[in-house]
């Protein structure tokens, strides 16, 4: 792990924790201690509130803790009260669902979590030197009401445990109603039970810490929020709220129960994120590139890549919207990752979800996923993406460490990166398709309606500068002008986050929505940004008669040859030519369309035939190239007066240069 990551995590537990520092987290007061002083809670943020993406369902809001002092400690060997702690958000909470059943009620309980004196943590005081402890019950907590519950309530009682006097342990049931102090810890760790917009912690444990100066310290953490339900945009982003309500038999005074725990702001730049020249030095044309149907494009090599199209450009509009899947276990309250995944409890688990990962609490299925979907790719036309980001269109990314944002190809938006790991599994990514040496290229599988679709995962980021992430992209086809491959038109590309509803996997509600088995992270198509990749333009010729008459005994011979068949090698081509009338008398319909002329023949035609009685100039588009065009005036039967031309070729991007030919012939192209 990168050192600067170890440095984030020092100092977040620097400025989280120092207004704890002098105190003793869950402290022992003793048999019945007592301070004087009223039990009292405040809530407030676990650190700096974090940005969220606008794109995102499943965003981690940012931690909430609850710091309570004063009152009066239960003696020893008493049942400690409990209460539920409900946080009510302005949008659904989509915390991974990892039910559990208790008796017969199926409990949507989820990964968020409330850890009770911030065990692990290495914080003063015996709470947070105790090991994290599960409590099975996510339904009634520390409970005590509840017989013949499976599993059962994990009731804690006021015990000793290795010299410590007057800590919670796991209470062991009389069998009569009542319990007794146990030998092991009280249970620390306790499941939300999700509904809507809400996450309930049934049964916590609520003991006065009672000895002035100590504390209780409740953590609310692993709360994802559909962010994409939150407005933002402009120069204010949105805001995701919380408010706590806490539910007891005896009062408990709360101060600043309502927080903002996430900002929300676009995660890709819709500025920033497209299409850039093939060296990477500016954006692409808004047209992208031109290719001519009839001249094959290829990239077999790096000194022959007439195929290449230009980079693909992922950007972030903040400093932490692209993610890792995790960094390291993950597994100390309060610290920051910067990570998709969230407070990492390895001891909470769920089934294999749909990703094919192992479901569990607080672990993401994947790092940050970018997807690039084109649409209307011509027929005939192949893709190809680099497997790895690079610097331009045919150099990988060659710099190493934390610095750099790093991200490989995987197969699917949804494939998952199986158990507790860093980043994909060798079985996750794309196979590397060998037709440039110096790079890793794939094939783009295109589907009905010219659609494809390359993902990549996040593996490298660097989360204190503004990222950005290229991939080449690559196009191949062999020119068949005579078959009208390949089709002509344009494709463009789509750019956003992965996994979208746009891929099946789920719909835009239910991938909204709290889940047992979706991946994590989700995200929405509506802000996904499309540019405009390439377009195959016709091989054409067009071609000026600059004079054409029918009129007062005179006709105008037309000849147009089709002078593909050439010793150049140049690809034989057929097709139509369009003339168009400018003049008098021109005919009503037009274009008039000639018979396909075969490469290497000539189609003669008169004016008298093709626009009778006319008189003016003409203009001829043939759809292959190198049409040449020839036209001879005369009275009939040319007794009086004959002269003959040759048309004028107007230049077309697609008239391209003959192999063997002078530059003075070019020209004359």
């Amino acid at each position: 792990m990168p050192e600067f990551r170890k440095w984030f995590i020092v100092l977040a537990a620097v400025v989280l924790f120092a207004g704890l520092a002098s105190a003793q987290v869950g402290g022992q007061p003793g048999a019945g201690g007592t301070t004087g002083s009223a039990f009292t809670c405040g809530v407030t943020n676990g650190a700096v509130t974090p940005t969220l993406r606008a794109e995102g369902y499943t965003e981690l809001a940012g931690d909430i803790v609850i710091v309570c002092s004063g009152g009066v400690a239960p003696p020893l060997g008493s049942v400690i009260p409990t209460a539920n702690i409900t946080l009510f958000l302005n949008t659904a909470v989509t915390s991974r669902l990892l039910s559990t059943t208790s008796g017969s009620t199926t409990v949507n309980a989820s990964e968020a979590l409330l850890l009770v004196d911030e065990p692990g943590s290495g914080l003063n005081g015996y709470g947070p030197s105790v090991p994290q402890t599960v409590c099975g019950n996510p339904n009634f907590g520390a409970g005590t009401t509840i017989s013949g519950v499976t599993p059962p309530p994990c009731t804690e009682v006021v015990g000793v445990i290795g010299g410590n006097i007057g800590v919670p342990t796991l209470g062991i049931n009389n069998g009569n109603g009542t319990y007794s102090a146990g030998t092991t810890v009280g249970p620390n760790v306790f499941q939300g039970v999700t509904s809507g917009n809400q996450v309930t912690f049934n049964g916590i444990p609520v003991m006065p810490p009672a000895t002035a100066g100590d504390t209780r310290v409740f953590r609310i953490t692993n709360v994802r929020v559909n962010a994409n339900g939150i407005t933002a945009g402009g120069a204010t982003p949105g805001s995701v709220t919380a408010s706590l309500s806490i539910n007891s038999a005896s009062s408990i005074a709360i101060t600043n129960s309502t927080l903002t725990v996430g900002f929300v702001e676009q995660g890709l730049s819709a500025t920033n994120s497209g299409l850039r020249n093939t060296a990477n030095t500016s954006a692409a044309s808004s047209s992208g590139a031109s290719f001519a149907q009839c001249t094959s494009a290829s990239i077999t090599s790096t000194t022959n890549s007439s195929g290449a199209l230009g980079v693909l450009q992922f950007s972030e509009n903040f400093a932490t919207a692209f993610k890792i899947r995790q960094n390291g276990n993950q597994n100390v309250p309060g610290a920051i990752y910067n990570s998709e995944s969230g407070f990492i409890e390895s001891l909470i688990t769920g089934s294999v979800s749909s990703t094919g990962s192992q479901e569990i609490a607080g672990l993401a299925d994947y790092g940050t996923r970018l997807k690039a979907v084109f649409n209307n790719v011509p027929s005939g036309v192949s893709l190809y993406v680099t497997t790895r980001d690079v610097t331009n269109d045919f150099n990988p990314s060659n710099a190493a460490g934390y610095n750099v944002a790093q991200a490989v190809l995987v197969v699917s938006e949804t494939a998952g990166d199986g158990g507790l790991g860093n980043g994909p599994s060798a079985a996750a990514q794309s196979t590397t398709f060998g037709l440039v040496p110096s790079i890793g290229l794939a094939p783009v599988a295109i589907g009905a309606g010219g659609v494809g679709t390359a993902v990549w995962e996040v593996v490298n980021t660097n989360p204190s500068a503004l990222d950005t992430i290229d991939f080449g992209l690559f196009a191949a086809f062999t020119a068949s002008a005579a078959t009208n491959s390949p089709a002509p038109g344009s494709f463009s590309v789509t750019l956003s986050y992965a996994p979208t509803p746009s891929s099946g996997a789920f719909t835009s509600t239910t991938g909204a929505a709290a889940s047992a088995s979706l991946g994590i992270p989700r995200f929405s198509d509506s802000l996904d940004i499309t540019k405009t990749v390439a377009t195959v333009n016709l091989c054409t010729t067009a071609m000026l008669f600059p004079y054409v008459i029918n009129v007062s005994g005179f006709d105008t011979g037309i000849a147009i040859a089709n002078t593909t068949t050439d010793p150049f090698g140049t690809a034989a081509q057929a097709g139509s030519c369009s003339l168009y009338f400018y003049g008098t008398a021109a005919p009503t319909t037009e274009p008039y369309v000639s018979p396909i002329v075969a490469t290497g023949t000539v189609w003669p035609t008169l004016a008298s035939t093709v626009a009778p009685g006319f008189s003016g100039y003409m203009i001829a588009n043939c759809n292959f190239q190198y049409a040449h065009g020839f036209a001879f005036v005369s009275d009939v039967g040319a007794r009086n007066l004959a002269m003959g031309y040759l048309a004028l070729i107007f230049f077309n991007s697609t008239n391209l240069s003959r192999t063997g030919l002078s530059s003075a012939e070019q020209l004359n192209q």
